[in-house]
């Protein structure tokens, strides 16, 4: 992980949240190019909030490389995560994560679910209903 990227993670954490904000604007801001390092992060750390942080990134980065990643975590263990992954692959316009996204419509934690069905509405991929 390239050092910029590092310093700035670990200010996503920091107590003060002017300083945590600043940080995560600025990965914001280089979003495309932080991809990467946010896929490391996301791999890498035990931390629930980093690994919700990395995938919220990851949503905001326009990448169709990031899909790949966000559907990892929707098995992730925390369900934070796991609802922010639907929410970002929603971001991403991600329509072939279909699948994915209707696996977590029965997900043990109701905000999964609803971040699932929510994701598959915007992307007009709606469970269809039988009659």
């Amino acid at each position: 992980m390239r050092p910029r990227y590092r310093d700035l993670f670990d200010a996503l954490l920091d107590p003060d949240p002017a300083e945590a904000d600043k940080a995560y604007d600025a990965v914001l801001f280089d979003r495309a190019d932080a991809l990467p390092d946010l896929t490391e992060l996301y791999r890498s750390t035990e931390d629930a909030n980093l690994r919700f942080y990395a995938v919220q990134l990851m949503g905001f980065s326009e990448s169709p490389t990031a899909i790949p990643v966000v559907e990892e975590a929707l098995r992730d263990a925390d369900p934070g995560v796991r609802a922010e992954a639907c929410r970002a692959l929603e971001d991403l316009r991600a329509r072939e994560s279909g699948p994915a996204l209707e696996e977590r419509v029965d997900d043990v934690d109701p905000k999964v679910r609803r971040a699932a069905r929510e994701a598959l509405g915007v992307l007009g991929l709606g469970r269809k209903r039988t009659s």
